[in-house]
């Protein structure tokens, strides 16, 4: 199934172990569109970081989210629909990437850069880490998931998605997609989505 609304952003966001590349990664394909890994953007200096354990400063990651900002804008500027996944933790590190959008007006969470969030609780993602770090498939350490916790931050008035990153991939991209449809529909009176 494609997706018909051009110039879109869809950032599957959540902390380290919830599933955003996998998620990311399939939602892209049924949509049609291109998937985009923030990681693959982190400086070398960042992933040397977080792979020793030391969690990132926002003087780490802003000059990295204003870099995943540009490489948005340009997609969204061309009429392109990406997925993004990106940990998106806090609500300023989120209102940079709305910003992609031109028209955007802070504050306001009106923009084509929507968020998703892929919700579980700690000790899930945990054992998904180590599973993870045990196959030497990330940088990032299951030592950084404390931090990672504690630096999320959801304000309600965001309209972020909230998805139970416990349930089957399948069913969690079905309810993206339920979620993307209704919001486009609800957003431009179509309902032949």
């Amino acid at each position: 199934m494609a997706f018909d609304h051009k110039g879109r952003v869809v950032v599957i966001m959540g902390v380290s172990g919830a599933g955003k590349s996998t998620i990311g990664d399939m939602l892209a394909k049924v949509l049609n569109c291109s998937f985009l890994d923030a990681d693959d953007f982190h400086p070398l200096s960042n992933k040397e970081k977080m792979s020793q354990g030391i969690p990132l400063s926002d003087e780490d990651r802003i000059p990295w989210l204003e870099t995943l900002r540009g490489v948005l804008k340009d997609k969204l500027d061309n009429g392109k629909t990406v997925i993004l996944g990106c940990s998106s933790l806090q609500k300023h590190y989120r209102e940079i990437l709305r910003s992609a959008d031109a028209d955007y007006v802070h504050g306001s969470y009106a923009s084509r850069v929507q968020f998703v969030l892929l919700d579980a609780k700690a000790d899930v993602l945990a054992a998904r880490l180590e599973k993870r770090a045990a196959e030497g498939k990330h940088f990032m350490p299951a030592t950084l998931l404390q931090s990672q916790l504690e630096s999320l931050h959801i304000d309600e008035g965001e309209g972020i998605f909230k998805v139970d990153a416990t349930l089957s991939p399948l069913i969690i991209v079905s309810k993206i997609q339920t979620f993307l449809f209704s919001d486009f529909e609800q957003a431009t009176g179509n309902r032949d989505c």
